[in-house]
């Protein structure tokens, strides 16, 4: 396992594959620079390469993994819909939304980045979500008060913000935040971006932070419509009274690994985690993650 630099604590999950009885050497961390990485795919002992990670990255991983014939798992960036249809109970869609968005201040995968909500409840929506974006406190995440930490690294703000500042300059109006904070820290306020069009950077791009945008659509299909305008795929939701048509709209119209109804997105052990298009291939987790990297192996015997 490839340890991230600025998370080593990770390194941890080691002692539990000892205490689960794995034997000595069999589970082993590096933490190794990106031009590395070749070297350790090509290893006799590497039979099988999984990443998490940037579409960037993950390319680069799977060009090497394909030279070495190597099998890969590729799990990479989204720009997650999440759509709002006119017969949503709206505080509770505000509700589940803002928090998929905002949880871990936006750095997160399958967080909630493209809220797609019908016109006819659109002003109330909007409402809703910006009340809610308003109760996020940033600061130190070791206070209990606060619910908004830092992000990862200088680079990944400095280009959320100049993401921010183009969707800005496309015609995004910025309701609440779109500043640099001063002050030591990688800090970024809640932003909000409302009339967020489909040619906007802010809805072609991964927002790897937390600003929320939010794009009007005329009815359920366009809505339907503009969640698959993307070159993602890894996550996306549906909040609507009507059950019948959110599992169909979940099932048939949205394409993405997973599709959640009247709650947000969340991994779970249980279940294959997964996207399509530029968000990768190949599945983590469950019974399906196990089987990505377990051969398929024939044996015959003849009883004559």
């Amino acid at each position: 396992m490839d340890i991230c630099t600025i998370n080593p604590a990770t390194e941890k999950i080691r002692d539990r594959f000892i205490k689960a009885g794995y034997p000595d050497g069999l589970f082993r961390s590096l933490i190794i620079d990106v031009n590395l990485a070749p070297f350790i795919i090509k290893h006799p002992f590497i039979t099988g390469v999984t990443l998490t990670g940037s579409n960037h990255t993950g390319k680069i991983i799977a060009k090497e993994a394909g030279d070495a014939l190597k099998k890969v798992v590729l799990e990479l960036g989204d720009s997650d819909p999440y759509l709002i249809l006119e017969d949503a109970d709206l505080t509770f869609a505000a509700e589940q939304c803002v928090l998929s968005r905002l949880n871990n201040a936006g750095q997160v995968c399958i967080a909630a980045k493209r809220f797609i909500v019908v016109e006819k409840v659109r002003a109330q929506f909007e409402a809703l979500v910006i009340e809610k974006a308003k109760t996020y406190c940033m600061g130190d995440p070791t206070d209990p008060k606060i619910n908004l930490g830092p992000m990862a690294r200088e680079d990944l703000r400095t280009k959320l913000h100049e993401q921010v500042q183009r969707a800005i300059a496309d015609g995004a109006r910025c309701v609440l935040g779109g500043n640099l904070p001063d002050g030591v820290g990688y800090y970024y306020p809640v932003t909000v971006l409302l009339d967020v069009t489909s040619h906007s950077p802010a809805f072609s791009e991964e927002l790897f932070g937390p600003v929320i945008c939010i794009t009007p659509a005329k009815d359920e299909s366009e809505a339907i419509a503009l969640a698959n305008q993307t070159q993602f795929g890894l996550a996306a939701a549906v909040f609507t009274q009507d059950l019948e048509k959110g599992e169909h709209i979940a099932r048939e119209n949205i394409a993405a690994g997973t599709c959640a109804v009247n709650v947000l997105v969340a991994s779970d052990p249980g279940l294959p985690f997964g996207g399509i298009k530029q968000s990768g291939f190949g599945r983590e987790l469950s019974i399906e993650g196990m089987r990505e990297f377990a051969n398929i192996k024939t044996v015959i015997v003849s009883k004559q």
